[in-house]
């Protein structure tokens, strides 16, 4: 399998965070060019952004959780030479769940909807997992 295929999903999951982070980054600024929020009022990591803005920064924070496990994996995958076809399906699926869970969080913000979707995505990492350490441990191909 080529190196291009195995880093697709994973540059889509990378995507993903940069556009989470600059809109962050514009609606930071719009709060404080407007005035909704002071310096001094986040300058000890309080959360009194708006709450928009928070909406964002969550999601964009919520983006170093599972996924830093993917990237890992992919890595690896990579390195042992272990990735097939059922790696690239399941990375494709997590990544897709890591879209919709974004777009969940930063539009309605369902929560109950926003955390089957998180918890589908966490499920196929784990079974990804599974997959790896087997092959490694018992010294499958």
């Amino acid at each position: 399998m080529s190196f291009q295929a195995i880093l697709l999903p994973l540059f889509v999951e990378v995507i993903l965070t940069f556009v989470l982070w600059g809109w962050m980054v514009f609606g930071r600024r719009q709060a404080f060019v407007t005035r909704a929020v002071h310096p001094r009022d986040i300058a000890l990591g309080e959360q009194k952004w708006p709450p928009r803005v928070a909406q964002i920064s969550n999601s964009f924070r919520n983006q170093f959780e599972l996924p830093v496990l993917f990237y890992v994996l992919t890595i690896l995958e990579m390195i042992t030479r272990h990735a097939d076809w059922i790696f690239l399906v399941l990375a494709w699926v997590f990544v897709l769940t890591r879209v919709v869970h974004a777009f969940i969080h930063v539009t309605s913000n369902a929560v109950m909807q926003r955390g089957t979707v998180y918890g589908i995505g966490g499920l196929v990492l784990i079974v990804m997992w599974v997959i790896f350490m087997l092959r490694i441990l018992l010294l499958l191909p």
